[in-house]
């Protein structure tokens, strides 16, 4: 049966078994290699509070939070989108080979 993705889907290679960790957004555990690494700075302050007093020049910390995905709850929650056929071949951030039309070069 053809293979549907090079990397089976996973960033894990061919070193053995993954650890398991549980998905943030319905609890199901999935390889770490599959995962979906989501990390981004939360305010745990209300936005309009936060802005009232930032501008009395308080500091207000953020804090750093991970979460790990699944495919589907990554797809469900925007993180990442559904792709065509031919953009799931392609590798994301490496440029398409540019065809040069013309002649041989030697002149």
């Amino acid at each position: 049966m053809p293979k549907k993705r090079k990397n089976r889907g996973r960033a894990k290679g061919d070193k053995g078994r993954d650890s398991i960790v549980m998905c943030d957004g319905c609890g199901r555990p999935i390889p770490r290699g599959k995962a979906i690494k989501v990390t981004r700075y939360v305010s745990f302050v209300d936005p309009q509070l936060r802005k009232e007093l930032e501008s009395k020049g308080v500091l207000i910390s953020k804090t750093l939070v991970t979460k790990y995905l699944c495919v589907s709850c990554a797809i469900f929650q925007g993180v990442r989108k559904v792709r065509a056929e031919e953009e799931r071949r392609a590798v994301p951030g490496q440029a398409k080979p540019r065809i040069i039309k013309g002649g041989s070069g030697s002149s």
